[in-house]
């Protein structure tokens, strides 16, 4: 099986979803300027857990299989977390948030539901079921991204420190689509399971879209 038409077959079975979080009524809110200041926050706290998370993951992954091209793909997936991690400070300081509200922030199930299932990939999955769910999903997370990232700048006048995070996942680093579809390859041709691939990518888009629904809450 090539890992490309699974992918294309997979984006099919997922497009429902997929239009889901990219029509999501919080990205139209927030465009609207009727996001409040409280929202906005929730965004840094719930995206300060996930980050984190989503870094010590793909750590974990890239030792779990540290042969190449898997090894140097999850290596690079955990600093790309970090280089986000770094830039989501100019969003907080933006929103005068500091390090006492960030501990005091309650996050929202629906939010962390997302790294979790990433968490319980990076003890359980399979390279192929790793890797194409995440080229699955971040097609829709980069673009709703791009589109968060030119709300703030208007109508709420951020400036290149507080989008930064933003901007960061807007779009993917070159050659992104060609490194992971080789990766997911790899992990067919060593025998993953085509069946536990498409169910990671369904449950990966299905956690990011209660992520949206859940800073959507009292819009």
């Amino acid at each position: 099986m090539r890992a490309e038409d699974l992918l294309e077959s997979l984006r099919a079975e997922l497009a429902a979803v997929e239009e889901a979080i990219r029509s999501h009524r919080f990205l139209d809110s927030l465009a609207a300027g009727a996001v409040t200041k409280e929202r906005l926050r929730a965004i840094a706290g719930e995206q300060q857990r996930i980050i984190a998370s989503d870094r010590r993951s793909f750590a974990q992954l890239a030792a779990r299989f540290p042969s190449p091209p898997t090894g140097d793909w999850f290596l690079s997936m955990a600093l790309g977390e970090g280089d986000a991690l770094a830039l989501l400070d100019g969003y907080a300081a933006w929103l005068a948030i500091d390090e006492d509200w960030l501990r005091e922030y309650a996050p929202d199930p629906r939010a962390q539901s997302y790294p979790a299932f990433v968490a319980w990939l990076a003890l359980n999955g399979s390279v192929g079921a790793v890797t194409l769910a995440f080229l699955a999903n971040l097609a829709a997370w980069g673009e709703n991204c791009g589109r968060v990232a030119a709300a703030l700048r208007d109508p709420y006048n951020a400036g290149d420190d507080a989008v930064a995070f933003f901007e960061f996942f807007a779009a993917p680093p070159p050659g992104f689509r060609e490194n992971t579809l080789a990766v997911v390859q790899a992990g067919l041709d060593a025998g993953d399971d085509p069946r536990e691939m498409r169910d990671a990518a369904r449950l990966l888009q299905a956690y990011e879209l209660l992520f949206w629904d859940g800073l959507a809450d009292e819009l």
